[in-house]
């Protein structure tokens, strides 16, 4: 199983620390939408390292499918075709109150951003006239002046990012993949993810080859009681925050938790974090993200998503992971048997 981590630097840090990390033997690196453009990391790391590229997630919602296209376009040359484009909804609020944009929909829009950066994209590649005209977007003029012209490595896979069933049946009917959301658990990626994903392949058509499915984790790690302490720590940090969240209590209700969020959220508009980490306990930890050594974090990844995903992004969050222990957890999952993997394949392109 191949692993990707994710690039957390600065762009103008992102060419150094993207060498180091992909010295792990990292089959990919990811930015995601933080305290930094999610594109420019990419744009500083693809001329230095020879791993794949993604954003995960670029938030769509308030970027033009022209925009998206435009970057994808030129991450994809500049990587040598290593890129993929990792999309997402975000949440109303942060739609709203961040990116003062409109929220309406979320699937639906997302499903037509797909289906728009992708006419965009073709249209560029094949050079044939663009006409897209959807319910929210309508893309009908492109003049020459404007084409980059058929990309050297041909389009990018576009992936969704999602946690309920509507949008990952969604990123199963339109995407090249689906990028499944780290707070997670074995019992409701197996009871909620797997059945959705089946839904929307059935809707268009598709076979579970046209998807790629990738599992996001995230991992305690360390071999000595200092170090997973602190990485348990970090972990039950983004547990709590993710825990807040009202559109990921779907998650701790499958588990039986569904009475911490509203707590969690609470405590969270106070600012109260070290309250909100209180209510993260070591049951929580070891269901919602994987704890051990580089070895026992493998082994239990095997174990939830070997037999549907040839790949997963692994996240360290809250502690400064040895980079050595990064390289064993790589090479163990790269141990892991075909057996364990079943069937799972990366799609072919379109």
């Amino acid at each position: 199983m191949k692993v990707e981590i994710q690039l957390d630097a600065a762009p103008a840090d992102a060419a150094v620390r993207a060498a180091e990390l992909a010295g792990t033997g990292i089959a990919g690196l990811f930015t995601f939408e933080g305290p930094h453009d999610v594109f420019f990391p990419l744009v500083a790391a693809a001329p230095v390292v020879n791993v794949d590229l993604a954003t995960n997630v670029a938030i769509a919602l308030p970027r033009s499918p022209v925009h998206l296209a435009h970057a994808a376009w030129d991450l994809q040359s500049l990587s040598g075709g290593r890129f993929r484009l990792g999309l997402g909804s975000q949440i109303r609020p942060h739609i709203e109150k961040r990116y003062a944009a409109t929220w309406s929909r979320p699937a639906a829009r997302m499903r037509e951003t797909v289906l728009a950066v992708r006419a965009v994209l073709d249209s560029w590649q094949d050079g044939t006239r663009l006409d897209f005209r959807g319910e929210f977007f309508t893309h009908t003029l492109m003049p020459p002046a404007f084409v980059p012209g058929p990309n050297p490595f041909d389009t990018p896979p576009i992936l969704l990012g999602a946690l309920g069933p509507v949008m990952t049946r969604t990123a199963a009917e339109v995407a090249d993949g689906l990028l499944v959301m780290p707070f997670n658990s074995e019992r409701h990626f197996r009871e909620r993810t797997l059945p959705a994903i089946q839904l929307g392949l059935d809707r268009a058509g598709r076979e579970r080859t046209d998807l790629e499915v990738v599992p996001q984790v995230i991992v305690a790690t360390g071999r000595t009681e200092a170090e997973l302490s602190a990485a348990t720590t970090g972990v039950r940090g983004l547990l709590a925050f993710y825990g807040s969240t009202p559109a990921y209590r779907p998650v701790l209700e499958v588990e039986g938790w569904a009475d911490r969020q509203e707590p969690l959220n609470a405590l969270s508009k106070r600012g109260a974090i070290a309250e909100m980490i209180d209510l993260v306990d070591e049951t929580m930890v070891d269901t919602l993200a994987v704890r051990g050594t580089p070895e026992q974090c493998a082994a239990q990844i095997a174990r939830r998503f070997g037999a549907h995903a040839d790949r997963v992004c692994c996240y360290f969050p809250g502690y400064d992971v040895d980079l050595a222990h990064v390289r064993d957890l790589v090479d163990a999952l790269g141990n892991v048997p075909a057996a364990t993997r079943g069937s799972a394949t990366a799609p072919a392109r379109r």
